[in-house]
């Protein structure tokens, strides 16, 4: 069976330590595509990234990723893909930020984020929509924290240690107040790091995001999960 899914996204991006958005109204003019594996679009401070690094595990299908603005605070973009075959994640259509990186966590104030996206799809997709950061204890040095924040979830779940009798990841804790939503935490590792993953309770999805995303690495710092002398590393926002 193939699956068929469309993101338009738009969104301004970690404001304090760098700026950027996600998002593509219908109408808007393609300005810059790319439907390469490793395909980058750049968008000054940004770049847009088609990231297929699964796409091995597909029998067949394509990805083609679009910018239709950038404004050196906000960037909007789309992402179409066509997928059959294979378990496994097929990409991570994303917007990163290069510039700014490389902060200790103890010294970000603030990462005032704004996400606003619609996705429209067929079949049954496995999928989710996520702030994707990574952390490590040196600048410049190997990733060893991976944390999402989901806004959704299409038939996914997170990596985690602990799965239940029916085989759904178990939270290390839940309903956790972050901002104007309440979260789930999820804990573990991909075989190269550690991945935290906080996901809206009851399923919700976040269509129009507006907060700090700092507040998730507070949280994750001051529960001793992370130190506060690591380093951010990347920052990126996109759907997998």
């Amino acid at each position: 069976m193939a699956f068929l899914s469309k993101l338009f996204a738009l969104a301004s991006f970690f404001s304090a330590v760098y700026t950027a958005p996600v998002g593509c109204p219908p109408t808007t003019i393609i300005q810059a595509s790319s439907c390469a594996k490793w395909g980058i679009v750049n968008a000054h401070p940004y770049e847009l990234q088609s990231n297929l690094w699964g796409s091995s595990d597909a029998s067949s299908g394509s990805q083609c990723t679009n910018l239709t603005s950038s404004n050196g605070k906000t960037v909007s973009w789309s992402t179409s893909w066509n997928w059959s075959g294979g378990g496994q994640v097929k990409s991570f259509s994303n917007v990163q930020l290069n510039s700014g990186i490389g902060t200790q966590l103890s010294a970000i104030s603030s990462m005032s984020s704004t996400w606003k996206w619609s996705q429209s799809s067929s079949g049954a997709i496995i999928a989710d929509v996520a702030y994707d950061m990574f952390t490590s204890s040196s600048p410049n040095g190997t990733y060893e924290h991976e944390i999402m924040v989901w806004l959704a979830s299409f038939n996914s779940q997170p990596i985690s240690y602990n799965y239940d009798a029916s085989g759904t990841a178990v939270a290390i804790m839940s309903n956790i107040k972050i901002g104007k939503y309440t979260w789930n935490l999820y804990e573990g590792n991909n075989g190269y790091n550690m991945v935290w993953s906080f996901i809206p309770t009851d399923s919700r999805i976040i269509t129009n995001f507006k907060g700090d995303v700092n507040l998730f690495l507070n949280h994750l710092t001051s529960k001793k999960y992370i130190p506060s002398s690591q380093y951010l590393e990347k920052a990126q926002g996109g759907t997998e």
